[in-house]
Formats: structure tokens, C-alpha cells, sequence
């Protein structure tokens, strides 16, 4: 059978320039698989849907290619749920192809149909969340629905989108697929650019509040800036979007943000936001107290891709659906008609805060306690790795502590799971990182709680022959959660990891790394954190470094409601 509709798939695929199809086999799904076997693209099996989700969203992430996912019917979906979530929350154009129950069977409970109140329809599970998506009826739909869905999660807004197909319909005839559409991005109209730009020229006080939507580069964003001398602040999402060390960069706002940053946001008379939701992370759970207070003298110019988010948590003065690199172009070029602007004090406030900020922070990683003290794995991580190299973070200090703290050089690059703050993203994600940029030393910087939500990911990376550095920050705890339960409650209880005896607990995860075939690091003492490090960095091989640390807080100058909500202070 070599003139199947899974043939016809797997050519139109190569025909979208696919490379990689993450995902697990089943019964559903074996006869795309076949067709796979004679294809130059290359299916990376993984053990446990998820970790091929987050693995596909790595990929897309630093690939700037969408990821393609194929799945298995029934818990193949269900597993690869929150990794496709994760890559929607965080706009990420990934493409899922999922087996389903034969289609004369539908509703009779065949094996591993979902279908227990209602009539099957697994593609329900995924609604909420993809953009869209499809149920193939017959062989001469499929191409159509790839198409449609390739379409959707790169146009606009990008995000996942999901083609249900009934086993059968992939060994029936093949038919003909039509080639993917193409059309212009929306540019931001002159008239606009003049106007924001007249704006921001005019402004006492403004500011540019980056978001993750710019992911290419920042050329004309910095151009823009500095013609202007307009602060930037950024997203969690957006760090390194803009150099950490670029002398008009405020940081983050929010949570993690600098009192300065957070104090300048809310003084802020005209705000230019850019492909960003501003999210609670980054709002101080939109608190005007805390971070951004758009009163009636202040003025907010929204640009963003999805005309959903202008508005959403936020009155907009200007709004503008656009392709924020094109915007910003725009702006750049339209700025040129107004004088440069000048503001030495605001420049010196912000080296001060942010000098202080990292030298401090350096300053604390320079302990040699033992256990290590999260700021001394820091410390030497920047120290030992290629100043290109890829930071691949989970949830927890290891994702926010480098969001705030972690001088990123320019070559560097961050990704993190923002929308979602999946614990077990890291390790599977920092493998599709590494097959889009085999070039790149990739870290993937995680808790042990994320590690081990994801230990498929090291057979997967040496399965793959992915020479990701996978370095552990080992507290043996859900660390922020337990110390949030402590500060608010008097006690940990269930974040902890504990033996039968009470004892702290965890698995060795430098002996598992050489049960898989990588390497494997247990960190004893201060100085054998680097070594492992440069080692690892050297040998180009999967590592594992398992690196003792303490449980230590996030600094946290903004304000979450939540904590409001612990003391019975309900904010609405």
C-alpha cells in the first residue's frame, strides 16, 4: 500500500517543509508511521505523549518552524493535552495530527474511544484551547483540513490546531491536497505610525512595554527606542528580546519586577504596549496599585495581532491590529521626523537599579554554603556556558529567579513556558530546542519537581543524540509552592519530597542519566558544580548535573493577589 491517503500526508508535510514529527505510535496512528519510514522527515518517538508535545513546542519555539505533533486516540490525546495548552497559551504554531477510532465505529465504545455520557469526540478535549479544530470524514478532506490547519496556527495570532482522522481513513485512497495559502502579514497603516509616533515624541514620561509577540529581530525596536530615548520594559515572556544590558531596558514589571520598573510603569503618561496580554505575572494581578494605573491623563497605545487582546484588561487610546515587526518598523521610520530626545537622569536611575540589581545578585553567588544557594548556580552557569547558549526554564526558582536576576548576555536566548508555567516543560522542551539549533549549547534549567514530571526526556535526548545539559536545582521540594504555604499558613505540608521516615527524598538523577546513556554529575561541593558544568559544555553529549540547593524565595516588589486571597483580603 504505497497510494494511501497517509502517503498523501506524509508528501504534503514534506511539501510544507516539515523536518521533524514528534509523537508516539498506537494502533491509530502506525500507517502515517509507515509512510513516515521511506520520508526524509524524521519522527522523534518519545515515551509519554507530553513530553513529545513540549518537545515539538521546544522546536517551534527556536526554530521559527511550526511543531508537528501525531498522537494515538483516547489517553494519546489526553496525555499530550497540556503540552499543546502549554504551547497555545504562549502562541506557538503547532500542528497535532490525531489518530481516532474507526469512523463506522463512532459511539459503539470501541477500543479506546472517549465516549462515556455522550458520543465520542476527542477533538472536544482540545476546543478551549487550539485555534481549531478539524474531524476528517473521508480521504478526500484530509489534505484540505492539514492545509487549513498549517494555515491557521501561522496566520494571525499563531497557536495549535488539531486534525482528528478516523484510523481508517488513513489507509483508504489517496487523494489530492491543495497547496498551503500564503498571504501578506497587516502592516500598520502611515497614518497611525505618525500618529504614535507624534505621541511618544510628545510624551514626559513614556514607555515601551515589550511583550512575547516579538520574537524576531529587535532591530528597529532599539532604533526606535533610542532615537526617542524611550525606557523599555518586557514581559517574562520577552526577556532577551531586547538586550539585558541595553541602557534604556527597565526589566520586567510585575511580580518579579523592580520597584523602579514597576514605579516607573505606574508614572508612565503614554504607554506603547506591544504584542502583549499584559498578564497577571506582569501586572501585579492588575493591581493599579502596584504596577500599571492608566488613569484618564495617561494614554495607552495597544499594537497587537489578535484584535482580542486590544482592550482586554487595559481602556487603549490607540489600538492597531498589526504584525508587530512591521509596526515597529513603521514607528521607527516615522519617528525620524520628530528631534531625538534626550533624558540622562532617567538612563542613570536605570544603570543604578539594574547594576545593583545584578552585581548583588552576583555578589550572593558567590557563596560557598552547601547545599548551593540558588544565585551561586547562577553565578557559575553564566560563567561556564557559550555566552549563545540556550536557557531552557521550567516553573520555579529556576524560571524566575533568571527572569529577574539573570544577566542574559546578548547572543543568549531565553524560553520559558509563560502562559500555562507547566511544571515538566523544561526537559522535553529543551530537546526540540536542541534539534532546531544543533549548533547551540541548550540548558534546560529545572527543579527536581520538574525533572521528574519529565524523565522520558533523557532516553529522548539520547535517543536523539541531543546534547542538552539538563542541570537540576535539587531542593527535593515543590520549593516556591512550600514557601508560599509556609509564609501564609505557618507549614509545608504536601510539597515536600519525604521518605517513609520523614526523611528529605530524591531520586538520584545523575545514576538515571547513565541508566538512559548520558552523563551523569552529583554535585558534592561548591566547586564541582562548574566543573560539571564545563565538562558537560565540552563533551557535547545529554548530561545530567544534580545540583543540591537550598529553598530560597523569589524576591517578589510586586504584589500577587493571591496572597491577598490567603489573608482574606478578596480583591475582585
Amino acid at each position: 500500500m504505497t497510494d494511501t491517503a497517509a502517503h498523501a500526508l506524509v508528501a504534503q508535510l514534506e511539501e510544507l517543509g516539515v523536518e521533524y514529527v514528534f509523537g508516539t505510535c498506537g494502533h491509530t496512528n502506525i500507517a502515517v508511521l509507515d509512510a513516515l519510514a521511506d520520508s526524509p522527515i524524521r519522527f522523534v518517538i518519545a515515551r509519554h505523549e507530553q513530553a513529545a508535545a513540549h518537545a515539538a513546542d521546544g522546536y517551534a519555539r527556536a526554530g521559527g518552524k511550526p511543531g508537528v505533533l501525531l498522537v494515538h486516540v483516547g489517553p494519546g490525546l489526553t496525555n499530550a493535552a497540556t503540552g499543546v495548552m502549554t504551547a497555545a497559551l504562549d502562541s506557538v504554531p503547532l500542528i497535532v495530527i490525531s489518530g481516532d477510532i474507526p469512523s463506522y465505529y463512532r459511539g459503539r465504545h470501541p477500543h479506546q474511544e472517549i465516549n462515556l455520557h455522550a458520543d465520542g469526540d476527542q477533538a472536544s478535549v482540545f476546543r478551549p484551547f487550539v485555534k481549531r479544530a478539524w474531524n476528517v470524514h473521508r480521504a478526500q478532506d484530509l489534505g484540505r483540513a492539514v492545509e487549513r490547519a498549517f494555515w491557521t496556527a501561522l496566520s494571525g495570532r499563531p497557536g495549535a490546531t488539531l486534525v482528528n482522522v478516523p484510523m481508517d481513513v488513513f489507509s483508504r485512497p489517496a487523494a489530492p491536497y491543495p497547496r498551503i495559502s500564503h498571504a501578506a502579514p497587516p502592516d500598520l497603516p502611515e497614518a497611525s505610525a505618525e500618529l504614535i509616533a507624534a505621541t511618544l515624541a510628545t510624551a514626559e514620561r513614556p514607555l515601551i512595554y515589550v511583550g512575547g509577540g516579538l520574537r524576531e529581530d529587535a532591530n528597529a525596536l532599539i532604533a526606535l527606542a533610542e532615537h526617542l530615548d524611550l525606557p523599555i520594559a518586557h514581559s517574562l515572556m520577552a526577556k532577551g528580546t531586547v538586550p539585558d544590558a541595553h541602557p534604556l531596558v527597565l526589566g520586567m514589571p510585575g511580580f518579579w519586577g523592580l520597584e523602579l520598573t514597576n514605579a516607573y510603569a505606574r508614572e508612565a503618561d503614554v504607554v506603547l504596549a506591544l504584542a502583549t496580554r499584559f498578564a497577571e505575572t506582569d501586572a501585579s494581578s492588575w493591581d493599579p496599585n502596584f504596577t500599571w494605573d492608566f488613569s484618564p491623563d495617561s494614554t495607552l497605545i495597544q499594537i497587537d495581532i489578535d484584535p482580542a487582546e486590544l482592550g482586554r484588561n487595559y481602556p487603549v487610546a490607540i489600538g492597531a491590529v498589526a504584525d508587530v515587526g512591521l509596526a515597529v518598523r513603521a514607528l521607527a521610520e516615522a519617528a525620524k521626523a520628530h528631534p531625538p530626545a534626550d533624558r540622562p537622569e532617567l538612563r542613570e536611575r536605570i544603570r543604578q537599579a539594574r547594576s545593583g540589581l545584578f552585581a548583588e545578585s552576583r555578589e550572593r553567588g558567590r557563596s560557598e554554603d552547601f547545599p548551593l544557594r540558588p544565585e551561586r548556580i547562577l553565578t557559575d552557569l553564566r560563567e561556564a556556558i557559550p555566552a549563545d547558549a540556550v536557557l531552557v526554564t521550567d516553573v520555579g526558582w529556576n524560571k524566575n529567579g533568571v527572569a529577574r536576576c539573570y544577566e542574559l548576555p546578548p547572543q543568549g536566548r531565553f524560553i520559558t513556558p509563560g502562559g500555562a508555567s507547566t511544571m515538566g516543560f523544561g526537559p522535553a522542551a529543551a530537546v526540540g530546542v536542541q534539534l532546531a539549533r544543533p549548533e547551540r549549547t541548550v540548558v534546560a534549567l529545572i527543579g527536581d519537581g520538574g525533572m521528574s514530571a519529565q524523565l522520558p526526556a533523557v532516553p529522548l535526548a539520547v535517543e536523539q543524540g541531543a546534547p542538552v545539559i539538563f542541570v537540576v536545582m535539587n531542593n527535593r521540594s515543590h520549593g516556591t509552592i512550600s514557601d508560599l504555604q509556609a509564609a501564609h499558613f505557618g507549614r509545608s505540608h504536601g510539597c515536600d519530597f519525604t521518605d517513609p521516615a520523614g526523611r528529605p527524598y530524591s531520586p538520584d538523577f545523575a545514576a538515571l542519566a547513565v541508566a538512559c546513556g548520558a552523563d551523569g554529575h552529583t554535585v558534592t561541593t561548591p566547586a564541582e558544580f562548574g566543573a560539571a558544568l564545563r565538562a558537560a559544555v565540552a563533551n557535547r553529549r545529554p548530561a545530567v548535573i544534580d545540583v543540591p540547593m537550598v529553598n530560597e524565595p523569589v524576591p517578589t516588589p510586586g504584589h500577587w493577589n493571591i496572597k491577598d486571597i490567603y489573608q482574606g483580603m478578596f480583591s475582585d
